[in-house]
């Protein structure tokens, strides 16, 4: 069985749904795992703030322009009159039920409900439409076999062992939502944004599907950042290292934990668009396709912190000292780089920058860049081949680097460069690195 996951895009309109039935009936047997409707979630985020506010005429409007929308998307999306009924009856169940939540005081799980009602939605509104088309189908709760254990992972055996018991029926086509979980005491929870992607890896690995499939409105991983360079190209393969660099250092068409578990299983990834689905699209895997750059990501909001200290040399143990600090702060690192007398590092989250850089200062002089950006080049062994090495370097010749890291990955190299260059250093390396 193959795992299809549909993103918000990939519903934003009724006829973008009913594409996906058409790409959904090609493949059967499926598991089809939908996000929530496109803009939902953020509507849904709104409300939630207003709660909080406790603004009484702010969640009513909110609410009211949530109903329109689908008031409009299902008149769309059914052709029966009974079916359009149902939709509505069912979706405006679920709005008074936001309602009645906004009466008391908003807390975590309070939220949680809210957030959940997006995939509740779309995926009771495509079991609705197949029904519609006379095409039999089992819409599951992923509330009944994805929980978190106590350390907030996902727990992978309960997954394993519910999801396959749910399969036993023998349909063609399951419905599942992404993105919403339980927590270990059975209370609503979620994956986080970009979950959805995570949840359809999971159920892959947990049934050992032959293939996931991750549907959005791109063809595919591009080897540079279409939103800011023109002429990109879709890569065809990559490998799990390969696209995991890429999604970590800005790729927005992937969340960096999603291809995880299907990598734990080896099973293939595809990247296709709903609104091409006969393009290629991208394939990970673990099959290599040889020595050579991929593509170019970059991620903003870097923040570099330098720590200069003559007691670092030949000093055992500093570096374990430095790192202490970060992890006191639950604050990761992207990029290190050493000398003898300082080390550079950066971060994207500047939540505790203060209470870090007042900790690093017993260590010695700490200087702090703002408004950075990672440039990251991935492709197979990089570092094996000096000429690619090489070629990197002179298309950045222009472009002030901050920082380089080089070596800590077979498959990447990472440049640190001034948030305004961060475009101009892009540029130079399509045009240096694939003659566009």
């Amino acid at each position: 069985m193959k795992v299809l996951k549909f993103g918000g895009t990939s519903l934003g309109t009724s006829e973008r749904m009913k594409g996906v039935v058409d790409i959904v009936m090609s493949q059967s047997p499926v598991l089809v795992v939908l996000s929530a409707v496109s803009g939902t979630t953020d509507s849904l985020v709104k409300i939630s703030d207003c709660i909080k506010a406790t603004e009484t005429s702010c969640i009513s409007e909110q609410i009211d322009l949530l109903g329109k929308h689908y008031r409009k998307y299902i008149d769309s999306l059914f052709e029966l009159d009974e079916n359009k009924e149902k939709a509505l009856s069912f979706v405006e169940s679920h709005f008074q039920e936001i309602m009645a939540l906004s009466i008391e005081s908003i807390n975590q799980s309070t939220e949680f409900h809210i957030l959940a009602k997006g995939e509740i939605i779309s995926t009771e509104l495509f079991s609705l439409l197949l029904e519609e088309r006379k095409i039999k189908s089992s819409l599951l709760s992923s509330l009944d076999f994805l929980r978190l254990n106590k350390d907030g992972a996902p727990d992978e055996d309960f997954l394993k062992q519910e999801l396959n018991r749910k399969l036993e029926t023998g349909e063609k086509v399951y419905i599942a939502q992404g993105f919403i979980c339980r927590n270990a005491f059975g209370e609503l929870a979620n994956l986080k944004r970009g979950g959805s992607d995570y949840s359809a890896s999971l159920f892959a690995a947990a049934i050992d599907g032959e293939e996931l499939q991750i549907w959005t409105d791109i063809d595919g991983m591009h080897n540079n950042d279409p939103r800011h360079i023109k002429n990109t190209k879709p890569i065809r393969e990559l490998t799990f290292d390969e696209a995991a660099e890429l999604a970590y250092f800005g790729a927005k068409i992937l969340h960096p934990s999603s291809i995880k578990p299907a990598r734990k299983k080896n099973i293939p990834v595809k990247l296709l668009d709903t609104l091409q689905p006969t393009a290629i699209g991208t394939l990970i895997s673990s099959k290599s396709s040889g020595k050579n750059i991929k593509a170019v990501a970059a991620k903003s909001g870097i923040t570099a912190i330098k720590i200069r200290s003559g007691d670092m040399l030949q000093a055992p143990g500093f570096l374990r000292r430095v790192f202490e600090v970060f992890e006191l702060y639950n604050t990761s690192i992207d990029v290190i780089t050493t000398s003898e007398v300082a080390v550079s590092l950066s971060i994207d989250d500047r939540s505790n920058l203060e209470p870090i850089v007042h900790t690093l200062e017993q260590f010695g002089l700490v200087e702090v860049d703002n408004e950075l950006a990672i440039i990251c080049v991935v492709g197979e062994y990089l570092v094996e081949n000096t000429g690619l090495v090489a070629s990197i370097i002179t298309s950045l010749k222009s472009i002030p680097l901050r920082m380089i890291s080089f070596g800590g990955s077979a498959h990447n190299i990472t440049l640190l460069v001034s948030e305004d260059y961060k475009v101009d250093a892009l540029k130079a390396l399509q045009k240096g690195l694939f003659n566009v």
